[in-house]
């Protein structure tokens, strides 16, 4: 097992269809949140915790990503890329063709389209006394009723993945896990595959126990749609009037913006009024403009 703290593989290919047209502009990872991205808040926060090495995975709008992050040097971590190509290789495929790149035995997965702090050093320190496979890290369901869920057995083998709709107790997987390398080699590279749906389940019937979850108390934000976006975005760089402003946005002073998300260089012009309108400056705002619940 490696020594820690191990390498971390950060997510960040999948398309993002629930946050189009957002997402025909950026890729989800690279979406504002005032003066940062989501991808930036996720590697200072691994950062932060120790972690010292990320490999991200690219696929959609790559550009947007890289240009964001670059080497990781401002964000206090050490950052190279894996390019998935023709196609998108999933939550398995993709771990699977970025293992060239990253070091030691266990491997820190991270979704790197979600934010949370929950605690990597006691996960690790869970994975390493029980021996697992796999570890995943769980947390108390932050909506009720939707997303699937994480059974445990009384000893914290993970003993199935229910549906959203299945009334079973179950936890919620925020996307955070560590994985062993032996779990992912045998894996054919560059065959798109899954975790929850496919691996997993196989490695559990095999090796009962293999697979294993910690609950955690910790704070989950999502931004799995435009309304989620909105949420997270006001909760961590909203002003008094429920805006979030990015660096280099323009915004005239007779405009009348309210709970409005503007990305940077993005311009407000004289006379505008926008509620609940994410402005990303792809399309022009015409002075005067009025807009409501839209993207512009």
């Amino acid at each position: 097992m490696t020594a820690w703290p191990p390498a971390a593989l950060v997510l960040t290919a999948g398309l993002g269809t629930r946050l189009r047209p957002l997402t025909d502009h950026r890729a989800k990872p690279a979406m504002p949140i005032g003066d940062d991205t989501l991808i930036a808040l996720i590697l200072r926060q691994l950062a932060e915790r120790g972690i010292t090495d990320a490999v991200l995975n690219l696929h959609h709008l790559p550009a947007s990503i890289t240009r964001e992050v670059g080497d990781g040097t401002q964000l206090g971590i050490r950052v190279r890329y894996c390019w998935e190509h023709p196609t998108v290789l999933g939550s398995a495929g993709g771990p699977r063709h970025a293992l060239p790149l990253v070091e030691g035995k266990t491997i820190l997965i991270v979704n790197g389209d979600t934010l949370c702090d929950l605690p990597i050093d006691r996960l690790w320190q869970a994975h390493r006394e029980s021996g697992a496979l796999v570890t995943l890290g769980l947390i108390a369901h932050p909506q009720a009723g939707r997303y699937g869920g994480v059974t445990l057995d009384a000893d914290a083998a993970v003993t199935g993945f229910s549906s959203r709709r299945d009334p079973t107790p179950s936890w919620h997987f925020p996307g955070v896990q560590l994985v062993e390398r032996e779990v992912l080699a045998p894996l054919a590279d560059g065959v798109p595959a899954e975790t929850v749906l496919q691996i997993y389940p196989a490695l559990m019937a095999e090796r009962p126990g293999a697979v294993r979850g910690v609950v955690f108390d910790a704070r989950f934000q999502d931004v799995g749609t435009l309304d989620d976006y909105r949420r997270t975005c006001l909760a961590l760089a909203g002003d008094a009037q429920g805006n979030v402003r990015s660096r280099g946005a323009v915004i005239a002073d007779d405009a009348v913006v309210r709970e409005s998300i503007v990305w940077p260089g993005a311009i407000v012009p004289a006379g505008c009024m926008l509620e609940r309108v994410v402005v990303t400056g792809h399309v022009p705002l015409a002075p005067g403009t009025r807009l409501t619940d839209v993207v512009a």
